[in-house]
Formats: C-alpha cells, sequence, structure tokens
C-alpha cells in the first residue's frame, strides 16, 4: 500500500464564452482511493462532477466568461495494488470475455488494430500468451519508437506513429493497445498521474485483460508502474483527454506533479504483474 499526492494546475484565457469538461481528478475504485481532495476555480462559479465512461471516471464541467481562469486539483491518492505472484499465463477466449469488456477487442479512433493484426500476428502469434506476450509487445513499442515531444498531434494515429518512429506517451500505448487487441487480447488505454515523470506531466499508459484482470503496462518504462494514479479508462485517449472545450481559449500554463510520500528514493519502472483496476 503507497500514498501518493497529485498536484495539477491549469490557467487559460478565454476569448468568448467557453464550456470545458476536465478530466483530472483521480479515480476511486476498489484499489485505488481518494484519501483528500480539492479542486478550486478562479474565479470560483459552479461546477458539475459527472461520471462518464466504462470506469466511471468524473468530468468537471464548468462554463466559462471571457478573461483569465484557472483550475488547481490536489489529491492525496492510497493504491492497494494487486501483485500476482505468478504472471497470468491465461488470454480470456473470446467466448468467454465478460460483456462489459468486448469493446477493448475493437479497432478505435487512434488504435486501429485490423490494420495492424498481420504485424500483430507475425511479430508475436508464436510466443506464449499471457503476460510475457503484452510484456514483449511492449519492449518492441519501447525499441521501435523514439520519445519525441512534438512528434505527434491530435490527429496521430498508432499506424501514423508506428510509420513514423516516434511519439509520445499516449502514442506508445496507442501502438501497443493496437497490437494486442490484434492478437484478441483486450486493451484499453489509461490517463492518469506518474511518480518519477520526468518532465511532470499528465501521463497515458494501459492494461491489458489477463486472466480474469486488468493489469497495468506502460511501453514508455519512463515512471514505475507502482506509481501510477488513474484518472479514466476508454478505449483511446479520446475518450480521456484531460481537458476538452467548446468555445476559445488559449492555455498559457499546465503543472503537473505527483509524489510518492512513502518512498524515500526514486524507483526503476516495475515490471511485475500489477493491478490497481
Amino acid at each position: 500500500m503507497s500514498r501518493i499526492s497529485t498536484h495539477c494546475e491549469l490557467r487559460y484565457t478565454v476569448a468568448e464564452r467557453t464550456s470545458f469538461a476536465f478530466a483530472v481528478l483521480a479515480a476511486q475504485g476498489r484499489r485505488q482511493r481518494v484519501i483528500d481532495e480539492r479542486l478550486t476555480l478562479a474565479p470560483e462559479q459552479p461546477v458539475q462532477r459527472v461520471a462518464l465512461g466504462p470506469g466511471g471516471h468524473e468530468l468537471v464541467r464548468v462554463v466559462v466568461e471571457p478573461g483569465g481562469f484557472g483550475l488547481t486539483y490536489d489529491a492525496t491518492v492510497e493504491l492497494s495494488a494487486f501483485v500476482a505472484e505468478v504472471p497470468p499465463s491465461v488470454e480470456v477466449p473470446f467466448e468467454e470475455v465478460p460483456a462489459e469488456v468486448l469493446a477493448f477487442l475493437n479497432p478505435s479512433r487512434y488504435c486501429e488494430s485490423d490494420r495492424l493484426t498481420r504485424v500483430a500476428e507475425r511479430t508475436f502469434g508464436e510466443l506464449e500468451p499471457g503476460f510475457g506476450r503484452v510484456t514483449a509487445i511492449c519492449n518492441w513499442v519501447y525499441e521501435h519508437l523514439e520519445y519525441v515531444p512534438g512528434s505527434t498531434d491530435g490527429s496521430s494515429t498508432a499506424v501514423d506513429v508506428l510509420v513514423g518512429g516516434a511519439g509520445v506517451c499516449r502514442d506508445y500505448a496507442h501502438l501497443s493497445i493496437a497490437l494486442c487487441r490484434g492478437l484478441g487480447i483486450p486493451a484499453r488505454y489509461v490517463s492518469g498521474y506518474a511518480v518519477d515523470l520526468e518532465p511532470p506531466d499528465f501521463h497515458g499508459f494501459f492494461e491489458a485483460y489477463l486472466d480474469g484482470d486488468w493489469y497495468l503496462f506502460d511501453a514508455t518504462r519512463m515512471a514505475p508502474l507502482d506509481g501510477l494514479v488513474r484518472i479514466g479508462v476508454g478505449r483511446d485517449a479520446a475518450d480521456v483527454a484531460f481537458a476538452a472545450l467548446v468555445g476559445e481559449a488559449t492555455l498559457d500554463t499546465q503543472i503537473v506533479c505527483t509524489i510518492d510520500l512513502d518512498r524515500t528514493a526514486p524507483s526503476d519502472p516495475t515490471t511485475a504483474a500489477i493491478s490497481t483496476a
């Protein structure tokens, strides 16, 4: 069990009346508990907190008039991660996949698994199924992509990233997810906060459904798996963008800080089979 402190600040210049939807709140779940949190808006105004998506992550919805606007969120989160003594070796057969998991086998906006099925089968089809095969996918993505900020944008898909050979955290997750789905392994995108991430930012990683549970993976190797705090899950990043808006506003400042309160020194990225779902 560990306690993790998260902090984010978002400051905008709003040019016209704008409706925002923010996905920055740490999720509540059976293995992740928000001990305390504080959400501050400047200027203060009415806000809605609404559940959305397959994981029921909360959105902060607010309508802002022209001028300066800021959102600050602080939380202390307790993680009670499940760590498998023996990594799962079972990939659930299609006919046994629960109904609520089926959507994570399908192609999505950024994860065109139907276009990468042959690549997935040729590269990973002969490997033993389970945790080891998903780990092999992460290793392959890590080795074939270069982490280059600004190399992709909001239109870049898993195929684009594979061709371009570079991307950021969301792209590493999208390509990994697409390859998993191409092998018939349900996989979903997770947005969150990450301990030891440099530079500090929101982080994108993923989960694969193995032996009846969701297990964490991060092909970037930039943060320890036991230091990942969940915000939300979706088919890909389109479902859990940290901010969406209708109107006209410019993001002037973004500050994200995540600290493990129980760790005295940085740790290497964890390779154990870990679930916080």
